[in-house]
């Protein structure tokens, strides 16, 4: 049978502690003979249960020996809604999430509000006014897709003092303008910045290697897949540029044209290692399909002209 504890905890009502596996209402009720199945799923709704401080809504999610299901005086904050951003996963120690392109990573002197990093502390803060996230590293405005954020400052120091070590795979999707001369090829060249904040290939530079794959390709644009081995700032971009195929609608990195109104860089996989449990965290997205209707001969201007005709 399961540990009961009392909690004077500010919000909670009961703590429970799970013994053997189970399925969370199955737990409950047995947990808590008094607690018709009808409450219970009422709980569930109102997010009024964590597991292990999660809050949890799914009457059969899975429990493990040792899991410490709280039952909460009130209503949990609601779930993070946003058009812009999507929480892929979280738990006390980081967050994943899926930046739409357009939204910045950060603030700017022009810009503070508008931020993946604003509107997730607004979300932790939800729960605990005390809470904070830390940036663990960034996406440009125009790129899309997985980014990490830490939920204090030790975890973030852990994961950028060992980023190479801990980060396995960071693999990206991009349109690129024209065909590739070969299907898979690595890109070693090194980066500079000049006083204009652009990248650009130079030898006195530092060190940069992409790996790229050409997944599909079109009349006139590639599919392209890319793993970075360094990190250098808008390595991608820039590497693309200097291979004579930017990234399509990137203006600022050489593309003559934007078939999609915007830059087609997208995040796919981020796979690393937890800062705290050490257990391997795989993320993918798909391809975006915008990107694939581009590939093929479509794309958001040419699609707009044909209902207009």
């Amino acid at each position: 049978m399961e540990k009961n504890q009392n909690s004077d905890a500010k919000g909670v009502r009961k703590i429970l502690v799970v013994t053997k596996p189970d399925e969370l209402l199955s737990f409950l009720l047995v947990s808590l003979p008094s607690l018709s199945r009808n409450k219970a799923k009422s709980l569930l709704t109102h997010r009024q249960v964590s597991v292990n401080e999660r809050i949890v809504t799914h009457h059969d999610s899975p429990l493990a020996a040792g899991d410490r299901v709280a039952i909460l005086d009130r209503r949990g904050p609601a779930p993070f809604q946003h058009s812009q951003l999507r929480i892929v996963y979280e738990d006390e120690a980081l967050l994943v999430v899926d930046k739409r392109n357009g939204l910045l990573s950060m603030g700017t002197g022009k810009e503070q509000v508008h931020t993946a990093y604003y509107l997730l502390s607004e979300h932790v803060k939800r729960s605990d006014p005390r809470n904070r996230i830390f940036i663990v590293h960034r996406l440009d405005r125009e790129t899309s897709g997985l980014m990490l954020f830490a939920k204090s400052e030790q975890v973030q120091e852990i994961l950028q003092r060992n980023w190479k070590k801990m980060v396995l795979d960071r693999r990206y999707v991009a349109v690129a303008e024209g065909h590739f001369a070969e299907s898979k090829g690595t890109i070693d060249a090194p980066l500079s910045q000049n006083r204009n904040l652009c990248v650009y290939v130079d030898a006195a530079g530092e060190r940069a290697v992409t790996h790229y794959q050409v997944l599909e390709s079109g009349a006139r644009y590639s599919l392209v897949e890319l793993a970075l081995e360094t990190g250098r700032k808008n390595q991608i971009r820039a590497h693309l540029q200097y291979m004579g195929h930017p990234v399509a609608g990137d203006r600022k990195y050489g593309a003559v044209s934007n078939p999609a109104g915007r830059v087609c860089l997208h995040v796919r996989v981020l796979h690393f290692i937890h800062p705290v449990t050490g257990e391997q965290m795989r993320f993918d997205t798909r391809i975006p399909r915008l990107f694939e209707k581009v590939v093929q001969g479509g794309g958001v201007r040419q699609e707009r002209e044909t209902r207009n005709r």
